[in-house]
């Protein structure tokens, strides 16, 4: 049975609301965030674009990327101020299989660490597999990218093992890790996670979500 293809959606959660991206509305806001000083412009050193010189110029790369037919984009907003924090892509999306992969994720510096992002992909992942039914969420990341990596591991990930020269980006070699949630696993994460989300118990989320042993 195919599963569904996700929709551009609107999905709120307590602190974060995902809006599908509207490049016109969203670009020069997302500019400014991603490019004030050194420390944001560094947000672009594993993603496949940027840093861009102007809004026009990630105007254009936004617009190329949202037109792929395997990618829905969503722009990441605060829900009371509703000030952008970053973006985050459902891509690879395979509904034949009912697989997608969260991915082209960056957070402003100062979203960075907040929950944002555990909310963001909580939400996505809730609706992919909750909703639509799918079977496998995968993550993806250049295998030095180790903030990628423990952001993978804490929200219940499995590390499934690395690709060796998997891809070129920005004329280097890129080996890629690979981690993936599976549609069994979920009803413990997404109850870890939501749990974490709501505050209580003050843990990591990484000793919520760890595997069970026997």
């Amino acid at each position: 049975m195919v599963a569904p293809m996700p929709l551009p959606q609107t999905f709120t959660g307590r602190q974060i609301t995902l809006h599908p991206l509207d490049v016109d509305r969203d670009v020069v806001e997302l500019h400014a965030i991603s490019h004030d000083g050194e420390t944001a412009r560094e947000l672009w050193r594993f993603l496949p674009g940027g840093p861009f010189s102007d809004a026009a110029e990630q105007a254009g790369f936004l617009r190329d990327w949202q037109s792929r037919p395997d990618v829905i984009a969503f722009t990441v907003r605060e829900t009371c101020s509703r000030r952008a924090l970053g973006s985050i892509s459902l891509m690879n999306v395979r509904p034949e299989h009912g697989v997608a992969e969260l991915g082209n994720i960056w957070y402003a510096p100062g979203a960075q660490k907040t929950g944002a992002n555990t909310e963001a992909c909580f939400l996505l992942l809730r609706h992919c597999f909750e909703d639509l039914g799918y079977r496998r969420m995968e993550w993806k990341c250049d295998s030095l990218n180790e903030p990628s990596r423990r952001a993978a591991l804490r929200l219940g990930f499995s590390y499934e093992g690395l690709f060796r020269q998997h891809m070129m980006v920005k004329g280097m070699n890129r080996d890629t890790a690979w981690f993936a949630m599976l549609d069994h696993e979920w009803p413990r994460l997404g109850a870890a996670i939501l749990l974490w989300l709501q505050g209580e118990p003050r843990v990591s989320l990484a000793s919520l979500t760890r595997p069970v042993t026997d």
